[in-house]
């Protein structure tokens, strides 16, 4: 009797990446093209998805990448780790192997720091990409929301709706000058909503449970994770959206450095 082979968890692929350009957004936003012969294979399969970027550590010129050994993959001993944290790729080019990633730089953290003196040649990895869009992005009228943080996102989920679709975006963030341009096939509707000072997420949170989100296809909103879950408990408890056509995620926490992945704001409920 033969016994069919099983499948264990996929290997994470760790590719080896440099960047071949740098393009300023806005003041506070940057979109670095990063290009390697790993990234043969890679592919963006949903709107939304994520990766996970490696930086070198202090001294370094490279990131230190996993090697695999009998347990799996491990990083070596004796050599510094890299800081690894998560973002979303906002488009990938298969025919020159062009990756492009866009960053807030927001003054604070490892990544906001490398992105903002990034140039031509330097070195980082990625791994993934990761994650999926649970919501079927087909015709209807869509609410949309987020912070700066949250608009590679939601460039992407744009791009995805069809021209069957309306879409209206509430986008918080600090200036006038922070505002960016979107683009969908979709009937575009797009609200810029400035932060009050020492404040983030109140302005999103009033422009999202204002809306007439009852009639929506589905609803849609990444910020920082306390706000986020106001957010979704308002939508849950006082306008009774169905949980099935809400998709909340908090990509940072006020006070955090590293704030954990797949934070999906479930326990504001």
């Amino acid at each position: 009797m033969s016994t069919a082979p099983t499948t264990g968890p996929k290997r994470r692929v760790f590719r080896p990446v440099e960047v071949v350009a740098v393009r300023r957004l806005t003041p506070r936003m940057v979109s670095v093209a990063l290009r390697g012969e790993a990234l043969a294979g890679f592919e963006i399969a949903a709107p939304t998805q994520h990766v996970k970027l490696l930086f070198p550590a202090p001294g370094q010129d490279a990131p230190t990448l996993p090697v695999a050994g009998p347990d799996g993959l491990r990083f070596p001993d004796g050599q510094a780790r890299p800081i690894m944290r998560t973002f979303t790729p906002r488009q990938f080019d298969a025919g020159t192997s062009t990756l492009w990633v866009e960053f807030v730089l927001h003054g604070e953290g490892p990544a906001s720091a490398w992105a903002g003196q990034a140039q031509p040649g330097h070195r980082i990895a990625v791994a993934g990409p990761g994650g999926r869009m649970p919501l079927p992005l087909g015709p209807g009228r869509w609410i949309v929301g987020g912070d700066e943080s949250a608009l590679p996102a939601i460039g992407t989920l744009l791009a995805a709706l069809p021209a069957s679709a309306a879409a209206e975006v509430y986008v918080e963030v600090d200036a006038a000058s922070d505002e960016t341009s979107l683009a969908s096939a979709a009937d575009l509707s797009t609200t810029w909503l400035h932060r009050r000072p020492g404040s983030f997420g109140p302005a999103l949170e009033e422009a999202v449970t204002g809306a007439e989100v009852a009639t929506a296809a589905g609803v849609w909103v990444a910020c920082e994770a306390s706000a986020v879950r106001r957010i979704r408990r308002a939508l849950l408890d006082e306008h009774r959206v169905d949980p099935s056509a809400l998709v909340t995620r908090g990509y940072w926490r006020l006070g955090e450095q590293d704030h954990p992945d797949h934070d999906y704001g479930e326990d504001a409920a």
